[in-house]
């Protein structure tokens, strides 16, 4: 029986590539991986430099095979699962740590290299942001140019391992870019496992309470982007509805199903077109401006007026709606939806109904009632504040008669409480108020600190009203935003509170940029797939279109690329490469010419240091002088010399 070849040894200066390599691709992924595991592989990559620098032995399987096992039992305690998206990345992590400690030959570095490759691709699970992809980028450059530096040994210096990396990369563009137009586009994320797809990021609660709204404006976050058809709407009309919660508890507002007919608008005013690029946020609310008329294809109005989608948004989506700010809305309401927000608990707050019922006992009408409570607000030393103190059992009455400080959601409560124990249909709707314009690329953004809540009454005639409260008590926050409402000292995101005129300049540029991402990088969906494809002259392109542009497209690039590279050997000097092709071989036996060490030099030296190779070496170091410098060149013999330096 044949013995076993020995695999390839690992050359020793590889290995600070691999380790680099390694760091790269994992460094990310400390935010999302559990502390635990990033100091394991930080301690895997100090154990494998160590032994490096020693020239240490790997340490044995049964020592391996532990930390396998305990690094995955950690993982199932951790995520409760071995499977999904976290904890498949977590078990990469750990597997490249340990790979890096039992490396030994070429095969394991290609291992780690490989690994690497994959664990790249596991960064877009979490963020596809320019700086991701710029990390990326030189990630993937450091990779590639360890294999480089894997097989060029010791004369492969640095430099020229990361240019050669930067040339296959270079060399590869053509072809991502043809994958990237031609490739069908899957709709939905990669990785919408089940345990996966239902993360939120950020968004607006699914009950209003006090304090809900207020953690939700600390985040500088972008919810949305708008770019308006028309002239822009001033921005106190800007009110981007989401939910709205029509059942009290006696603490918070909730929403509950809600079943009717579609809402009657009538609209008053010009209708207003724009397109919105919505962030994910795993619920149905496409946040339109109110009130919502024409929306995207598979969405549809609320009985209460919400624009929402057929499925939660999980992914970043760009739609256009028209809307309409002046409108009346169910001027003629059902008696089921009165009756539903009528209803309070049996007990609670009893001065607040006391004074409700004062109110109406002396015969005022529902619109003067309404105005009495505003009146409340604004006469009444009410601050709009981040931070009110907390509230006892009844809230409303310790906000309205005691505290008299708060955010938006305790104004659009004690408001709707008073509308209800007046007798006055009344609900709380929540969204996002006002906007940021954006003068750079025209869009207005609408950030997380734009979160707001409001009233709406049902008066008789008119039907649906919305009254803002919060604009009674501060009228900056819906003229100006919630920086210029909050008493100074309140925490806001540093974006929000920017007030320097460069810095503030440098973020429009920015995020002009990263829209542009967002836009045409990352939006690349497969509806304008289709519209690329019907520019081409496909509007039914099926997948055996695609396959043929695909072909094509890629057959071109690699024909561009096979005549480049002709092109740019046949400006070589024939002896050179064949000189570089000896060179090359003599690096493989641990060969490397000194600085300035002409062919001559080198063959003396090589009767000294290297006997069995004297011989060869001379040949062909003076047949290629001979062929590159001498009166009548011989391409045969400096061949026939290179033949021989086997």
């Amino acid at each position: 029986m044949m013995a076993r070849k020995p695999l390839p040894a690992l050359e020793r200066g590889s290995t600070p590539w691999l380790i680099v390599t390694a760091l790269a691709v994992t460094i990310p992924h400390t935010d999302e991986l559990p502390i635990w595991l990033s100091l394991a592989a930080a301690g895997g990559f100090m154990a494998a430099f160590a032994l490096w620098r020693r020239g240490a032995p790997p340490p044995g399987r049964w020592l391996l095979t532990l930390a396998v096992v305990v690094g995955c039992a950690g993982i199932l305690v951790t995520y409760r699962t071995l499977l999904g998206r976290d904890a498949g990345v977590a078990m990469l992590v750990l597997f490249m740590a340990l790979k890096l400690l039992e490396m030994k030959s070429r095969r394991d570095a290609h291992v780690v290299v490989t690994l690497a490759y994959f664990l790249l691709l596991t960064h877009y699970f979490y963020s596809q942001s320019i700086a991701t992809g710029v990390w990326l980028l030189a990630a993937f450059l450091i990779a590639t140019a360890s294999l480089v530096r894997l097989y060029g040994g010791p004369a492969c210096s640095p430099k020229a391992a990361l240019r050669r990396a930067g040339l296959l990369t270079a060399q590869a563009i053509p072809f991502m870019v043809i994958l990237y137009l031609l490739f069908p586009r899957v709709a939905g994320p990669l990785w919408g496992l089940p345990q996966d797809a239902n993360r939120a990021r950020s968004g607006l609660p699914d009950r209003v309470a006090p304090g809900s709204i207020a953690d939700l404006v600390l985040s500088g976050e972008i919810a949305f982007r708008v770019r308006f058809e028309n002239p822009t709407p001033d921005r106190d009309v800007l009110y981007w509805r989401g939910p709205v919660f029509e059942q009290f508890d006696g603490t918070a507002w909730q929403r509950q199903p809600v079943s009717g007919p579609l809402p009657a608008i009538e609209v008053r005013g010009s209708r207003i077109a724009y397109e919105s690029t919505l962030e994910p946020h795993q619920q149905v609310w496409l946040l339109a401006l109110d009130a919502p008329l024409a929306l995207p294809p598979g969405s549809q109005v609320s009985p209460t007026l919400s624009a929402v989608s057929g499925a939660p948004i999980r992914q970043r989506q760009r739609f256009r709606i028209e809307s309409a700010t002046d409108f009346r809305f169910n001027p003629a309401e059902t008696d089921e939806s009165r009756r539903r927000n009528l209803a309070l608990p049996p007990i609670g707050n009893p001065r607040a109904r006391a004074l409700a019922a004062e109110w109406r006992s002396a015969g005022l009408d529902d619109g003067m009632i309404a105005k009495r409570a505003l009146e409340l607000f604004s006469a009444n030393g009410f601050v709009y504040t981040l931070k009110p103190p907390l509230l006892g059992r009844d809230g409303i009455d310790d906000f309205l008669f005691s505290s008299r400080q708060g955010f938006c959601e305790h104004y659009a409560s004690a408001f709707a409480f008073l509308m209800r124990a007046a007798g006055i249909p009344s609900r709380v709707v929540g969204g996002y108020q006002g906007g940021e314009a954006n003068p750079v690329d025209g869009y207005w953004v609408v950030r997380q600190s734009d979160a707001h809540a409001w009233a709406e009454v049902w008066l008789p005639g008119r039907g649906w009203t919305r009254i803002d409260p919060t604009a009674a008590v501060a009228p900056a926050r819906v003229e100006s935003g919630v920086a210029a409402a909050v008493p100074a000292g309140d925490p806001l995101p540093a974006l929000v509170q920017l007030n320097s005129a460069w810095l503030r300049d440098l973020r429009y540029r920015w995020e002009a940029v990263n829209n542009a991402w967002n836009q045409y990088v990352l939006g690349y969906n497969p509806d304008r797939q289709r519209e690329l494809l019907s520019w081409l002259g496909l509007p039914d392109a099926d997948w055996r279109n695609l396959v043929a542009l695909l072909a094509a497209g890629c057959g071109l690039a690699l024909l561009g690329l096979v005549a480049w590279a002709l092109a740019s050997r046949a400006g070589t000097d024939p002896a050179l490469r064949l000189w570089q092709r000896g060179l090359a071989r003599l690096a493989r036996r641990g060969v490397v010419p000194a600085a300035g060490e002409t062919p001559l030099a080198l063959a003396r030296r090589l009767t000294q240091e290297r006997p069995e190779l004297a011989g060869p070496v001379a040949r062909l170091a003076k047949a290629y002088c001979a062929t590159r410098y001498g009166p009548s060149p011989d391409l045969g013999a400096l061949r026939a010399a290179l033949a021989a330096l086997r």
